[in-house]
């Protein structure tokens, strides 16, 4: 399948001739930095902020289109009303397309990216496992309006119809486990089926779900995109396989009925956020790497081989809080197959989970921490951890996520351990 990535114009890169398509062979933090080169319009360094939600038309009268005369492939050709398009969020888009690798719509959250999805694609049965409990939310509304089934993701092939979907998040929420989405893409396209990939947990430069076969690429761009828990986005990218089929074209037309647009605001801090993507990720998930080793080590030392992570002392406190720990670096079959290291050769992601053994230390744990922000969501500059049944009440109540930020991993480790020891005098 290809992979390649398309400019805003529609076409794949190997025909690519739009502004923004010299950024296609830079580096990934290059291309968050200067995909939109080719919108600057002012001397401003920092992109402006535009706040307008309607826009003058030429005074030229002979320059002035009807409706149906307008390109939908060439946004940053001018704006009509923001509902449509404007010049900050089609920035920020300039950017996602690039480094997304598919044409790109952004929207006002992560759910009203997902309805745009369902809405879209009209699915009458959509194969789907666990993960965010919103989106499950979502395909509820959808089944009181067009009656769409929902089926086991583990369904057998045969269950599956033309323009079915089958919608993976990876990696998933809360745990950190990842999916084989290779494997479901085939089982998907075998039967006339889509992929549709939720990569929030998995951004660039961890993965890039297209190249395993995804139709379209979700993300809550209020996560690692935005990065610093400040903003609401949702994100829809294309495969370029589909670009002959005008999904993308389809997709903003509907975004312009459906008015699920996100603001001139967030998409101002959308551009500010991305330029700093890789640097984030990368030392988030190295830190995660580190955190989970040392935490899994002391719940199972058989498994390092007699140099666990954690010390003996270390060990012996944590084995009397902590139960398990869930991360995609520790699918140790999944990892010793391959498929795992080739889909995220760069890093498993920078939320993870564990279980502690009662659901009161589940409770406590938070408040003993002072790094970590007792709060829902994740993705931000700063590590957070929840006791996930407060917000999902599929989960067990014994079980906290945690993302983390871009602190010290020795500082996180020292204030768990902390917080761990509080539990343990406590007790």
């Amino acid at each position: 399948m290809s992979t390649t990535a398309p400019g805003l114009n529609g076409q794949q890169n190997n025909e690519d001739h739009s502004p923004e398509s010299g950024a296609k062979n830079l580096s990934l933090s290059s291309q968050t930095i200067h995909a939109d080169d080719f919108l600057n319009k002012a001397q401003d360094v920092a992109p402006p902020l535009h706040v307008s939600t309607t826009f003058r038309y030429s005074d030229n009268p002979s320059e002035l289109k009807q409706w149906k005369d307008l390109d939908p492939n060439i946004p940053y050709d001018g704006h009509i009303y923001s509902r449509h398009t404007a010049p900050t969020t089609t920035r920020f888009e300039a950017i996602l397309s690039t480094i997304l690798k598919g044409q790109t719509l952004t929207y006002a959250s992560g759910l009203s990216a997902f309805h745009a999805l369902l809405v879209f694609l009209n699915p009458r049965q959509i194969s789907i496992g666990g993960g965010y409990h919103g989106c499950h939310g979502v395909i509820d509304v959808h089944q009181k309006l067009t009656g769409v089934k929902k089926i086991p993701l583990d369904c057998p092939a045969e269950d599956l119809n033309p323009g079915d979907v089958i919608h993976i998040e990876t990696p998933i929420n809360p745990y950190g486990t990842a999916t084989n989405l290779a494997k479901f893409a085939e089982k998907a396209h075998s039967r006339g089926a889509y992929l549709t990939v939720d990569a929030t947990f998995g951004p660039p430069p961890l993965q890039d779900p297209f190249e395993w076969g995804a139709d379209i690429v979700m993300h809550s761009g209020t996560k690692y995109i935005g990065g610093h828990s400040d903003m609401l986005c949702g994100i829809l990218a294309v495969n370029p396989v589909h670009v002959k089929e005008k999904w993308f074209e389809q997709l903003a037309k509907e975004r312009l009925v459906l008015g699920n647009v996100m603001g001139n605001m967030e998409g101002w801090l959308g551009i500010r956020s991305v330029r700093t993507l890789e640097v984030r990720v990368k030392k988030q998930a190295e830190s995660v790497g580190r955190l989970v080793r040392w935490l899994d080590s002391a719940v199972r030392p058989e498994r390092y081989e007699g140099k666990p992570e954690a010390t003996e002392e270390e060990r012996e406190l944590m084995s009397k809080v902590l139960l398990k720990v869930e991360h995609a670096s520790l699918q140790e079959e999944d990892i010793k197959d391959g498929w795992l290291l080739k889909q995220m050769p760069n890093g498993f992601g920078p939320v993870f989970s564990i279980v502690l053994k009662e659901v009161e230390f589940a409770k406590r744990l938070p408040s003993k921490l002072h790094l970590f922000h007792h709060a829902t969501s994740l993705g931000g500059v700063e590590s957070l951890i929840e006791w996930r049944a407060m917000t999902d009440p599929s989960v067990d109540t014994k079980l906290l996520r945690v993302s983390v930020g871009i602190e010290g991993w020795e500082d996180l480790k020292a204030d768990i351990l902390d917080g761990f020891k509080a539990l343990v005098a406590e007790a």
